[in-house]
């Protein structure tokens, strides 16, 4: 079956398909327009397609050929814009006229405001969708050989009817016969693996390149086949990773005791660009290190008597730095007001809510997650892929996969010690992908315990560890103390291991205690997943012939 989407986004846009073979939904590589080809750095987003657009600006015979309304819906004839990578690098010296950095806001909210010039001639937002999404078919065409007809399109919840309008008037000129929305939330619930096969209140937070969105939504079956949710409540504020690259520039300036003028002169605009995309790498670089220090300079530093040259590292920004200038910026703030407010308009407390998705590069900035996780529990939270999410949600739609069963993420894993070594091991007893509800034996083995001291045991204790692996799918994890790792690629850690009960891990009370020097089997354990997702332990001492616990609650799993 073929089903295609497009997530079209405010600052990066992405193509995705299903693919029947595999079972799951993949991202269209588009090589010619995409931010990075080939590229393994899941940070980066390498292939999302930014949605910057530069129309061109002296269009020749087959250009205005391919403009002609029977013409544009059979074939794409010419070229109307440079879009994506190829724009950005058009433009990075110096905005041309032409070039329009970012047009969705303004589609929904002002169709016909100029955003861009060609000649004498202004171009509206309508005009630049229309080109960016023009171009951006084309390049699936080139890459896969396939003109699209059949499009699912992501759509903000906080939209007017009007977008959806646009947005469909435009692909029908294009081609495409028929064109389906789904609401964002919605696509980001599928594409982190939620089943929508019953009802359930679902928290967004969005924190993308310009904005912070934190939208509480109610998701029905009915609703979800139809790609629409119920909105409960919702929060925007204009704090996202741009507003922070500023904030950053300002702070390296201020250590460095040098006023960065926002003129008029083109010199100046193109370091501040410089300087900006300079403080965007170092911010990024921060969210798995330390510290990062700042390869540019400011103009005319260098000339400055006992200043370093160029390119020496004599700024460094790091980790608790960054998070300090959050806080001093409101930003952290403006997260825990957006979600007070959310929770207050709907008459709902953070229990009520079941699960929390993240979405937007922007989510992992510090302290994001941790402040999420105090409020929510780790096990309510789905943040491992924020670039995609929506975009793969979208292709599940298209191929009718909306109330898949739910499954497990992670591996779950029990900790136990090389006698030896004592090197940490693991033992997986609910790994990835698992179905649930599960048998309560899904695993079951029969154990000795351990003696830790050489002393006979009274307590029976288990430390349960949540196991990230990447497997060649790039990911991002957080760890016991709330930082984020990168799993899976040629830049990322092969698996990231949390332990999730070390505050109450006794499964059971042994009587008599065992003696360390019996080392016949004591206890017989069985695992298995309810279906409320948690993972459930029965124990029965073979010894006293009597059960300790009975498929009782242990941790709750992602």
């Amino acid at each position: 079956m073929d089903a295609w989407a497009l997530d079209l986004g405010t600052t990066n846009s992405a193509v995705a398909r299903w693919d029947e073979g595999r079972g799951q939904p993949q991202l269209v590589e588009l090589a010619g327009v995409c931010r990075k080809p080939e590229g393994d750095d899941a940070l980066e987003a390498p292939r999302l397609v930014p949605s910057a657009v530069d129309l061109v600006e002296h269009p020749g015979l087959l250009d205005r050929i391919g403009r002609w309304p029977p013409v544009a819906r059979r074939m794409f004839l010419g070229r109307q814009a440079l879009i994506g990578r190829p724009a950005l690098a058009r433009n990075d010296g110096g905005a041309h006229p032409s070039f329009v950095p970012s047009f969705k806001t303004a589609l929904y909210g002002e169709p016909l405001r100029p955003l861009a010039r060609v000649g004498r001639r202004a171009v509206t937002a309508r005009e630049a969708a229309r080109a960016f999404i023009r171009e951006l078919l084309a390049e699936v065409k080139r890459a896969t050989g396939r003109r699209l007809r059949d499009l699912v399109v992501t759509a903000p919840v906080s939209a007017f009817e009007s977008y959806r309008a646009e947005v469909q008037s435009l692909l029908k000129d294009l081609g495409v016969k028929r064109v389906r929305f789904v609401d964002e939330p919605v696509a980001a619930a599928l594409g982190y693996g939620l089943n929508l096969s019953q009802e359930r209140d679902v928290l967004v937070v969005d924190i993308g390149g310009g904005t912070m969105h934190v939208v509480l939504v109610r998701m029905s079956p009915r609703g979800a086949v139809g790609g629409e949710a119920q909105v409960l409540a919702k929060r925007g504020r204009l704090m996202g990773g741009n507003a922070v690259d500023g904030w950053v520039l300002t702070d390296l300036c201020r250590q460095m005791d040098y006023e960065l003028e926002g003129g008029e002169e083109e010199s100046l605009r193109l370091w501040r660009r410089l300087m900006l995309a300079e403080a965007c790498r170092v911010k990024e670089q921060v969210f798995f290190r330390e510290s990062e220090t700042f390869l540019l300079t400011p103009p005319g530093l260098a000339a400055r008597e006992g200043s370093h040259p160029p390119g020496s590292s004599f700024v460094t920004l790091t980790k608790a730095r960054l998070g300090e200038i959050l806080e001093e910026n409101g930003f952290y703030r403006g997260l825990r007001s957006s979600l007070d407010e959310v929770f207050e308009q709907a008459k709902m407390t953070p229990a009520d809510v079941e699960d929390v998705l993240l979405v937007g590069g922007s989510t992992l900035l510090p302290g994001v997650f941790p402040m999420l996780e105090e409020r929510f529990e780790r096990r309510r939270l789905r943040a491992w892929q924020p670039f995609e999410a929506v975009a793969y949600g979208a292709a599940c739609f298209a191929a009718g996969r909306v109330a898949a069963s739910d499954f497990i993420v992670h591996d779950y894993a029990f900790v136990t010690h090389d006698s030896k070594t004592g090197a940490e091991q693991h033992t997986v007893i609910v790994p990835r992908g698992t179905r649930f509800p599960t048998s309560p034996e899904l695993w079951k083995r029969q154990v000795v315990p351990t003696c830790s001291l050489g002393e006979p045991e009274t307590i029976f204790k288990l430390l349960i560890c949540e196991i990230a692996r990447g497997d060649g799918e790039r990911r991002f994890v957080w760890d016991a103390a709330g930082d984020v790792h990168k799993v899976g690629g040629a830049s990322g850690q092969d698996q990231v291991v949390v332990p999730l009960n070390a505050s109450s891990p006794t499964l059971g009370y042994l009587e008599p205690p065992h003696s360390p020097r019996d080392k016949r089997p004591r206890l017989e354990i069985a695992f298995g997943v309810n279906a409320d997702r948690w993972l459930v332990a029965t124990v029965r001492d073979l010894l006293a012939q009597k059960e300790l616990m009975r498929e009782e609650p242990v941790v709750r799993l992602l």
